[in-house]
């Protein structure tokens, strides 16, 4: 059973034990003893499944259970003991008696049910780690309750007077304040004096002192948990040292080169960003239909910009109109810190008017994207992306069909820019380059050929076997180079199930044999094992920093605000501490997901080594990559050599949850910023 299933299954335990234990507490409050001899069997019973479910959890990680194991189960355990402790000698007693169980012992049973509930809470809404104040908030809800409930049981109620003393006649006055529950000839019965003798009632002014108390400590309680600004926010330095004495290095002096490698050329290109009418051409499933966008130079995708390895680009950014501001950040191109386009950071938001140049060397050749990095879940999915490819100069031009094939989806229609029908001669080699710019997986299908993947985030991939019949998982942000032989038969790709994009062998070719077949059945491509190993030193080389990054959702402090929010260790963006770095050092990442939502999680400025997934190591060609899909319940282990000095950004790419918080920093030593030093990520309309 997968981790998210055992989570599933713990949720759904832990509800369950809440609905048994409510359902004997009100049995018993209304009296029934015969079907509560029933229940609480049943609740105990329900409560040894959430103690198997959480044992069984805890064997995928600590990360899973740890508020489970230190609060949840804790306490239900000790609740539970005790209400069949204090219920079931009463439910024997009434079984010869006929009577009620009594005001203790029906608080005994509700008492449980707060704790399943309150320990759900705890997950649902703490999350990882379980802070004192989380615990304090949890546990004074649990003791109200209680409280609460006994104080209902024990109220006087004009329907049921209470007994009068021995020798003293009843009122109507103390008729209007009798029981709630009328008495029966059991002492234990609601109302009644117990066994002890004393009367089993809370007075207004101890309720309200103890509950009032508990506020108090719960309100405490928010704030150690939810409010932490990042002046306060001390660096994770992973395992490693602290800050050293070093002379200090501004991002704004990190910058490209400023000529041409041998061989390369200068490329000048400048990108308006302006908000435009657009109407997708027929390479998309929505052809015909305007849209309302942001765009670069008016269109959707923004130009495509192409250089050889070796070439000086430079890229002038200029905002035309887009009020919220832009940025230009090449998403996956391992550059200077001060080109990454990250406002707040790196260099100013580019307000209306302004513009900003970047310049650097192509020297990594593969499949790459740019979009804006400011309100970037607003900016993308409007339009302001587009793709950016660098080839070896000595690829020969027209050798092949080369197809460049952003993926986005708008207004719920998914496109392909460059999509619709191709023509390839039988024998042409084929590439194609898949480019996801969404902030969702896409399942991609190549039918009627078979094919390799050649590359995985512009890396190159070592002796990659041909494949068929098979799907591809494609993380947001993420590409993957696919290349064939061109056959006889038309090919399809197609993207969640839709043909997108159709090569067919001759221009008056109207055969759609073996290309539109159904490939909902196809298996996924595993790409840990796809390839052929060969030996990489980061793999086996001990780590000088090693940093855990528990993905989930709860309160938190978002941009000042609490919100409930995507969380990285408990926090939000920008209270979550920095990753400190030096220069040379070999770091790891254990990347945990305890969420319901795939993470597609992208460090900017290096490429990360997968070492494994859920425990099982990565037994492929060594797969590099700059996004990879943390799916719920899964664990990754990534690594990369730190040789980019620099601030950088390290977030989820599903860009709804960087606005929601699931993003950091990770900084070299020695390196500040002039700009604030916060990147801006959360600004923005949601329109």
């Amino acid at each position: 059973m997968t981790t998210s299933a055992l989570i599933v299954l713990d949720h759904a335990a832990a509800l369950l034990c809440a609905v048994a234990w409510f359902a004997a507490g009100a049995t018993a409050a209304a009296g029934r003893a015969e079907l509560v001899r029933v229940l609480l069997p049943v609740a105990l019973l329900v409560t040894a499944l959430r103690v198997a479910s959480v044992a069984v959890l805890a064997g995928r990680g600590w990360w899973f259970v740890q508020e489970k194991a230190l609060f949840g189960l804790p306490v239900l355990v000790v609740a539970s003991v005790a209400a069949a402790l204090v219920a079931g000698p009463r439910l024997r007693s009434g079984a010869r008696s006929a009577g009620r169980i009594g005001a203790a012992g029906v608080v005994a049973l509700f008492v449980p049910a707060f704790a399943a509930v309150a320990g759900f809470a705890v997950t649902y809404f703490g999350g990882y780690p379980l802070t004192p104040g989380t615990a304090l908030i949890a546990f004074a809800s649990v003791v109200a309750g209680a409280l609460l409930t006994e104080r209902v049981l024990t109220t006087p109620s004009p329907d049921h007077p209470e007994p009068a003393p021995p020798g003293q006649a009843a009122s109507g006055t103390d008729r209007a304040e009798s029981p709630a529950v009328a008495p029966d000839e059991d002492a234990g019965a609601v109302g009644e004096p117990d066994a002890g003798g004393g009367a089993v009632e809370v007075s207004r002014r101890r309720f309200l002192g103890v509950a009032g108390g508990a506020v108090a400590v719960g309100a405490a309680g928010t704030g150690i948990g939810l409010v932490a600004w990042p002046g306060a926010v001390a660096a994770d330095q992973g395992g490693g040292p602290g800050p050293a004495a070093r002379p200090a290095v501004s991002v704004a002096d990190l910058r490209g080169a400023d000529t041409p490698g041998p061989g390369g050329v200068r490329r000048e290109h400048v990108l308006t960003a302006r908000k435009a009418t657009v109407r997708l051409d027929s390479g998309h499933l929505d052809s015909g239909r305007d849209f309302d966008a942001w765009t670069f130079d008016g269109a959707v995708p923004g130009p495509p910009i192409t250089a050889n390895r070796g070439d000086l680009l430079v890229v002038k950014l200029v905002n035309h109109d887009v009020e919220e501001g832009v940025t230009l950040h090449w998403h996956g191109y391992d550059l200077p810190c001060g080109e990454d386009g990250a406002a707040g950071v790196t260099q100013e938001v580019v307000a209306p008017g302004g513009e900003f140049v970047h310049r650097f060397r192509a020297d990594q050749v593969g499949t790459y994207w740019y979009h804006t990095h400011h309100a970037s879940h607003v900016g993308v999915r409007r339009g302001l992306y587009g793709a950016f490819v660098v080839r070896e100069r000595e690829e020969p031009a027209g050798a092949q069909v080369d197809l460049t094939l952003p993926v986005h989806t708008f207004e719920g229609g998914v496109t392909v820019a460059g999509g619709g029908e191709h023509t390839a001669p039988p024998g042409t080699p084929v590439r194609l380059r898949l480019i996801n710019t969404d902030s969702d997986p896409r399942r991609f299908t190549l039918a009627g050929t078979p094919f390799r993947v050649v590359a995985v985030d512009g890396r190159d991939l070592e002796q990659p076997g041909e494949v068929g019949r098979v799907s591809l998982h494609l993380p947001a942000g993420g590409r993957y180079d696919l290349v064939f032989t061109m056959p006889a038969t038309p090919v399809a790709l197609a993207v969640d199930g839709g043909v997108m994009v159709r090569l067919r062998p001759g221009a008056d070719d109207a055969s759609t044999k073996d290309a539109d077949e159904d490939t909902s059945g196809w298996p996924e491509l595993d790409l840990l094992t796809y390839g052929t190993p060969i030996p990489v030193g980061l793999r086996t080389d001990p780590a000088d920093r090693h940093f855990t990054l528990v993905l989930d959702r709860g309160l938190a402090v978002v941009d000042g605000s609490p919100a409930y929010a995507q969380t990285v260790n408990g926090r939000g963006h920008p209270s979550i501490p920095d990753q400190l770095v030096t220069e040379g050092d070999t770091v790891r990442f254990t990347v945990v997901n305890r969420s319901r939502e795939t993470h597609p999680w992208h460090l900017h400025g290096h490429p990360v080594l997968v070492l494994s997934r859920d425990g099982r190591p990565s037994t492929g060609s060594p797969l590099w990559v700059d996004t990879f899909d943390v799916r719920p319940g899964e664990v990754w282990e990534v690594a990369f050599r730190a040789t980019n000095p620099g601030i950088w950004m390290n977030h989820c790419h599903n860009l709804p949850h960087v606005h929601e918080g699931m993003m950091l920093q990770l900084r070299y030593d020695g390196v500040t910023s002039p700009f604030g030093g916060r990147h801006a990520a959360g600004s923005g309309h949601g329109h």
